[in-house]
């Protein structure tokens, strides 16, 4: 069994892949542990395959029947993966081969359960046009987690395979992948440790859709917080609407001359209806069994736990 598997969606990465392995064995044949690459061909129309094909051992080549996403990718070499604990990385440049071996490590001594590279190094290349929508991304993730998140969807991290097997129901086959099992850890209580890396410019065309992924994203995050935290969801607009009763309330009174009861009680009742539903999510989600945690994990922090 290796010490690590390392998994890389490619698609298209003709002009990439092969370096982007050489520098991994490079690297990981410097730190001493059993590994396994474990690119995942997505279906490619370029020589991506054939350049796979043509890689030495500790390369195993993995095939989606179709292209089925970055996702899907990542979860076909996971579950392929004989290693208790699995990597992820680009086959296109972007991420540094050198920062593995920390990341690795943090898992390994079980600093955390998954350790992620951070992209606030003193060489990041990401376009301009990209960071607008992923600054506002960060921010409704940070609310949804509930403290600062350096790098929601680095695609550059190290994590324990029983946890993301728990997880394969809610994660997705696109690129909001990696934003999904980073919510779902940290709403879990499972540890998170950032460490800060470069980005560089990646070799070949990107795949991402700004408009169309950023708009995914975003849905995946309130889907998200719906799922794991839903009072943080519910309540704010239940308070919302609670204030627009009182203000329309106030206004029709004292300007108007006449108080609009009837609106103003549709906005009250909707706010107590929304309000309830916001709770009763939150009971449902606290009460039901937590399919994320192992037994050992749940039975440590039930309610019913004399340790609590």
């Amino acid at each position: 069994m290796p010490d690590v598997s390392i998994v890389i969606p490619c698609y298209n990465e003709e002009g990439g892949v092969e370096a982007s392995l050489a520098d991994l064995r490079k690297v990981m044949d410097e730190t001493g542990l059993s590994y396994e690459l474990l690119p995942v061909d997505d279906g490619s129309t370029d020589r991506t395959a054939e350049v796979l094909a043509g890689q030495p051992k500790p390369v195993k080549l993995l095939r989606n029947s179709s292209n089925l996403g970055y996702g899907a990718s990542i979860k076909h070499g996971i579950r392929k993966a004989r290693s208790p604990i699995v990597a992820i990385t680009d086959a296109d440049g972007t991420y540094p081969a050198e920062a593995l071996p920390d990341l690795i490590k943090a898992v390994k001594t079980e600093l955390c359960d998954m350790a992620v590279g951070a992209r606030t190094g003193e060489n990041v290349s990401i376009p301009f046009v990209r960071r607008p929508a992923k600054w506002a991304l960060r921010m409704l993730a940070n609310y949804v987690a509930g403290f600062p998140i350096p790098d929601i969807n680095s695609g550059l991290r190290v994590f324990r395979r029983e946890i993301a097997l728990r997880m394969m129901g809610v994660l997705p086959d696109g690129f909001s992948l990696t934003t999904t099992i980073t919510l779902a850890m940290l709403t879990n209580g499972y540890q998170v440790d950032y460490q800060p890396i470069d980005y560089f410019k990646r070799i070949g065309a990107s795949k991402i859709r700004p408009i169309r992924d950023t708009a995914n994203f975003t849905k995946l995050t309130v889907k998200m917080a719906i799922y794991f935290a839903p009072l943080k969801f519910f309540i704010p607009f239940s308070m919302g609407l609670l204030g627009l009763a009182v203000i329309w309330a106030g206004f029709s009174m004292f300007v108007l001359g006449k108080l609009a009861d009837v609106s103003t009680l549709i906005l009250v009742v909707a706010s107590l209806q929304i309000g309830a539903i916001g709770l009763l999510a939150e009971l449902i989600n606290k009460r039901a069994p937590n399919v994320f945690r192992n037994e050992e994990d749940a039975e440590a922090i039930s309610p019913l736990s004399p340790e609590r």
